[in-house]
């Protein structure tokens, strides 16, 4: 076992825990825990932090908000960003050999996954801390952030970051379905498509179009906005004038299908977002039918046969997770080092009071701030600048943006294929540990001798292909999806329309497994 999860064992023994059931939790009893821990998050990610101006400082988080399942000035500030980065981090360790974990060895198992629990305790402690002496809710020590504000604010992180992941335990150990980070993303991105569809707020200033009337005020939600466009339009009558004319024209300044279509302003939100989101729907439902059978019979009962489905996307969602949380921490630590001018990273190398590392630096990561915003936009031709898509067929169409497009793609694509391969052999579903299942289960391939190692070789053969190929299509379609636009981002649709399938599958192993409890080892509910 490797030293550095026995040095994490005395953390490990005073962490707070969630015990494991120790009897048979019915159905009805995960899907009620699961609908409180929800509810709970919900909660969380519209209870605004006490102590802040929400409307100082940096939003360091901007760009991967969906992914993190966080709200800026709310409890869910970090959302699941400590979680996902721990298992990251973890992951990276087990899979670079630097430490050796026995997953099939129960106690090593807990062992791994307390040291994560540890490392995700300690993550929310740094990236609150960050996150506050950084700059994100204003100056620390002024006006705008006072010492005993900065303190109150950071309780409030560490205390919403724990309670975060305890939920995501409970679900974890078998007191729900699923996972919640699974369950949070879900959530975020559900209530994201809702809102680009039907929300009646007023749109921000960069979405109102250009020419249009200055006391016009439009909605943020497409379907609002469409009817509202629609109505202009018919009122001035349908001159071919300036129907599909992306400068509005002076009769009908708001009347304009060019702009219900693409909306410059606000991309996502738009006909084209709609059309896209539901396209990606569509691709992931049709790539997650792709499989490969390998055929089982019962050892006692040769008459009886089955299939051990390997889907083309195997590993799912989870390399898209990962990869993102590796943009976000570079995204992150990276701002918060362009914004420190003591640091002089900012300044034109070789200028007073620049750094001498600012050259190095600037090739990695430059940023400009929008005017009348709280975020950073990596500019181009730099490292981060290829992190972040083009926003929409506006920002795909400028001069630069084919090159970052094609960056994006390719970077997504090589990091979700890494995640994909590493991730099997530390989530239990390796070769080993499935031909482990299937021979606990009183399976085996027909015409071949009933041992695991010989299962194990059969599966070798399929398994880290399918792995690795999935990851590509994968990265592939979240690619696709961010470049097009959605009502959310892209990432954050194809990962809600993979969720969503999970639950389904999940839902409908646990009601099986509760008619036939024999079938529930061979469904991996026990």
């Amino acid at each position: 076992m490797s030293r550095f999860l026995n040095a994490l064992r005395p953390l490990v023994r005073i962490m707070p825990e969630v015990k494991a059931p120790d009897r048979k939790v019915s159905f009805r009893e995960k899907f009620a825990w699961t609908a409180i821990i929800l509810i709970i998050y919900l909660i969380m990610a519209n209870l605004p932090l006490y102590g802040i101006q929400p409307e100082l400082g940096f939003d360091y988080f901007f760009w991967l908000r969906t992914i993190l399942a966080s709200q800026r000035g709310t409890l869910m500030e970090l959302g699941i960003g400590p979680i996902v980065t721990a298992g990251l981090i973890m992951q990276l360790l087990v899979g670079s050999q630097l430490i050796r974990v026995d997953m099939s060895d129960p106690y090593q198992r807990s062992l791994y996954t307390g040291a994560q629990k540890v490392l995700a305790v300690f993550m929310t402690a740094f990236q609150a801390v960050a996150y506050i002496f950084a700059g994100a809710y204003g100056a620390l020590g002024t006006d705008q952030l006072p010492i005993g504000a900065a303190i109150l604010v950071l309780l409030q992180l560490m205390f919403s970051g724990i309670i975060v992941i305890l939920m995501d335990e409970t679900i974890q150990k078998g007191w729900g379905l699923g996972s919640g980070v699974s369950l949070f993303i879900m959530a975020n991105v559900c209530t994201q498509i809702l809102w680009g569809m039907f929300s009646i707020t007023p749109a921000q200033s960069a979405d109102i179009p250009f020419g249009a009337h200055e006391n016009f005020v439009g909605f943020s939600g497409i379907l609002p906005f469409t009817v509202q466009n629609l109505n202009a339009l018919a009122s001035v009558g349908w001159n071919p004038a300036y129907i599909w004319d992306p400068v509005f024209n002076v009769d009908a300044p708001i009347a304009n299908p060019y702009i219900i279509w693409i909306r410059p302003g606000n991309p996502r939100a738009s006909m084209l977002g709609v059309f896209t989101t539901f396209l990606v729907f569509v691709l992931v439902i049709y790539m997650e039918s792709f499989r490969v059978n390998i055929p089982l019979q019962y050892a006692r009962y040769r008459g009886f046969r089955g299939q051990y489905p390997i889907k083309l996307l195997y590993v799912s969602n989870i390399p898209v997770i990962f990869t993102q949380a590796l943009y976000a921490n570079i995204l992150f630590i990276t701002q918060i080092l362009w914004t420190n001018p003591a640091l002089g990273l900012n300044l034109v190398p070789g200028s007073p009071g620049a750094s001498p590392f600012a050259f190095w630096f600037q090739l990695i990561a430059r940023y400009t701030q929008p005017t009348g915003t709280n975020y950073l936009v990596p500019d181009p031709i730099c490292f981060v600048w290829f992190l972040t898509p083009p926003t929409g067929i506006g920002g795909l169409l400028e001069i630069t943006g084919g090159l970052q497009a094609v960056g994006y793609a390719l970077l997504l694509m090589l990091f979700c294929a890494g995640f994909a391969r590493l991730w099997i052999d530390v989530s239990g579903i390796s070769p080993r540990d499935v031909s482990r299942q299937l021979i606990g289960a009183g399976m085996q391939v027909p015409g071949f001798r009933r041992s695991p190692a010989v299962i194990e070789k059969i599966l070798n053969r399929y398994i880290p292909v399918v792995a690795i190929l999935g990851g590509l299509i994968i990265g592939a379609l979240a690619a696709f999806a961010d470049l097009l636009g959605t009502l959310s981002t892209g990432i954050g649709i194809l990962l809600a329309v993979g969720i969503m399938r999970q639950y389904f599958e999940i839902l409908a192993k646990e009601q099986l497994g509760e008619m036939h409890p024999m079938m529930r080892g061979l469904l991996g509910l026990e």
